[in-house]
């Protein structure tokens, strides 16, 4: 990739476990752009993600973040991105403020910004009311909301999230969308994996398909649709289409 810095480079990243999981994984994430990456149960984006987050080492390959070799210096890599996963993991015996507060604290937030930060997002979400409610009573929905508050409360620059909506019903997942719109409009990145392929299509500006750990196509919908030859298709046509040639091949 030339010019500005990408957010993200992978190349040649590589994970097995009884058959490869990430094969010699080639990508680029441009600086302030919101990627989708979209792929079958089982293909390997987890993995990418979780290895791209620091919470797992690679066979194989770089992992550049932001001119950062996040290999190299993992703390310096950590502490410009968010992880959030598809699993909420947070303490059930904080309330959200106080698991804010916790979160901010290990990232050196100082306190007085944390606190504005931290009720600002919990405002943006929907959970305002609850600020001093532990969350061993939320639903699963809820818990996701404070994972993502916890995730951003340090102003990442590369935000990551794995399947992000889950469990959150049509006016929660609007407040996300928005939020996590807000922050590419800020300058952030964010890379998404999600099965709701409409998400993507609507909120993308690239998409990368990943099968069997490596990316068979990629780019904006309109490439995307000149790539694979069908000029008017939805995302969720085009994607079946490429599974289907890649389970044929």
């Amino acid at each position: 990739m030339t010019g500005p810095v990408a957010a993200l480079a992978l190349r040649g990243l590589m994970k097995s476990y009884d058959r490869p999981a990430v094969d010699r994984l080639d990508l680029a994430v441009r600086a302030g752009e919101f990627y989708a990456l979209l792929g079958p149960n089982g293909a390997g984006k987890t993995t990418t993600l979780r290895m791209v987050a620091g919470l797992l080492k690679p066979d194989a390959g770089s992992i550049d973040i932001l001119g950062i070799d996040a290999r190299a210096d993992p703390i310096a890599a950590k502490q410009i991105v968010a992880w959030v996963p598809d699993e909420p993991m947070i303490y059930d015996k904080l309330t959200p403020l106080e698991y804010l507060a916790f979160v901010a604290g290990l990232w050196g937030v100082d306190p007085s910004a944390a606190e504005i930060a931290a009720q600002e997002l919990l405002d943006d979400l929907g959970l305002g009311p609850h600020a001093h409610q532990r969350c061993e009573s939320f639903s699963k929905g809820m818990r996701q909301k404070v994972a993502l508050a916890g995730a951003l409360v340090h102003e990442p620059r590369l935000i990551i999230l794995d399947e992000p909506l889950t469990g959150l019903d049509a006016v929660s997942a609007r407040r996300v969308k928005e939020i996590l719109q807000s922050r590419v409009r800020a300058g952030a990145t964010v890379i998404m994996t999600t099965h709701i392929l409409e998400v993507a299509e609507r909120m993308a500006d690239r998409i990368g398909v990943i099968i069997a750990g490596r990316l068979v196509a990629e780019g904006t919908l309109t490439e995307l649709r000149g790539q694979i030859g069908q000029g008017q298709s939805s995302l969720e046509d085009m994607f079946v289409a490429l599974v289907d040639s890649e389970a044929a091949a």
